[in-house]
């Protein structure tokens, strides 16, 4: 027993010496509590919707209003046609459409059952069944009041339903799960082992003792980061094709889009995964440190990046805080050309964002790297 306690007390010594360890031992359990008991939330609310208005009446307008009170919509532009509709959702500024027909109003006025129509976007299942129901019940209740209002006007039973709302759900019209899950498992595959791959990079060279090798050599630190990241870039490439074959050979999920555009922009993801790795490889001294400041980034990565909860019912706070990390960016990429065939135009938007995150790492793990024995 005596023997036990002394290989305890030695083992807890070693803890103490490891600050890294207990400051994430302690700090970790806290900042996910506080993190993701702040920013997780199923509710989706704020979907953006463009509102298509061929109606352009007094009723139309109450309506579009009445939609955006519920707070689970914003208006995030009005369009003419069903091109600049697919247009929208092509390049993620709206994940919903709300169509109103011409003589919208002359049919509730006349008694007619006037009809509205509901473009969701079905690559996302769970934005498709809040903006269905919110919308449903909605229009139930400004049905109900329409044939309360006739009743007290005429007294004679309406047959007619007021309004009647009829839903078309693009891309994914099954609502099959997997076809939202696989194209983001691309992303989340390759962050979990590009970035951990990398993290032992640099702290594996100081404990085997080659770092010294480096250290005399001639390479210049851009060159050094760049160099540690190409080959496993390579790796990612494989593990992006087995990803997509296996999901389309064993669920049918479909490649609507370029697939060419989407292995050229996945390079820039691959790198920035590779070079927070690195990162994380020049502030840890030892390969255990690395792993756990991998795991450390893991979770908020995937949770705050829309892969498994809605970004839109997200907090602001939160949805900023998901802006600076790649995953973010990347599925909306792959969703968008591999399941609504988005163009370099439609994306262009996230590849800036991916792009300025890459420069940023590869620079500040630049300046991090000292080519000298700690």
């Amino acid at each position: 027993m005596t023997r036990t306690l002394a290989v305890a007390k030695k083992e807890l010594q070693q803890l103490r010496r490891d600050r890294l360890t207990l400051a994430m031992m302690a700090l970790l359990p806290l900042m996910q509590l506080l993190l993701f008991g702040w920013a997780i939330n199923t509710d989706v609310r704020n979907i953006p919707t463009v509102i298509y208005d061929q109606d352009r009446s007094r009723e139309s307008r109450e309506l579009v209003r009445a939609l955006e009170n519920t707070g689970f919509y914003r208006i995030a532009g009005h369009v003419e046609s069903y091109v600049e509709i697919e247009s929208a959702m092509k390049r993620g500024l709206a994940r919903a459409a709300l169509v109103v027909p011409a003589k919208h109003a002359g049919n509730l006025t006349t008694g007619k059952t006037a009809a509205l129509q509901l473009v969701v976007d079905g690559s996302d299942p769970i934005t498709v069944g809040s903006a269905t129901s919110t919308l449903a019940a909605l229009v139930a209740a400004r049905s109900q009041q329409l044939v309360l209002g006739r009743l007290r006007k005429s007294g004679a039973a309406i047959v007619a339903e007021p309004i009647k709302l009829e839903t078309n759900t693009w891309y994914n019209p099954e609502l099959r799960t997997a076809v939202y899950v696989v194209p983001g498992l691309v992303g989340v595959i390759l962050t979990m082992t590009m970035v951990m791959l990398t993290a032992m990079g640099i702290a594996r060279e100081r404990e085997r003792g080659t770092l010294e090798q480096l250290i005399v050599s001639p390479l210049r630190r851009p060159e050094l980061v760049v160099g540690k990241i190409l080959p496993y870039v390579v790796i990612g490439y494989v593990q992006m094709t087995l990803i997509l074959l296996a999901g389309r050979l064993a669920f049918g999920v479909p490649i609507i889009g370029s697939l060419g555009l989407l292995y050229l922009l996945a390079f820039v993801f691959i790198s920035a995964n590779l070079a927070l790795g690195l990162f994380f490889s020049t502030q840890a001294k030892t390969q255990q440190q690395a792993m756990q400041m991998s795991f450390f980034f893991m979770l908020p990565n995937i949770l705050l990046s829309g892969f498994m909860f809605p970004f839109e019912g997200m907090p602001r706070g939160a949805q900023v805080l998901a802006q600076a990390l790649p995953l973010t960016h990347f599925l909306r990429i792959v969703r968008g050309i591999a399941l609504r065939g988005a163009t370099f135009s439609d994306v262009a938007a996230e590849l800036v964002w991916l792009a300025g995150i890459l420069v940023t790492l590869i620079t500040v793990t630049s300046l991090r790297f000292r080519k000298k024995l700690a």
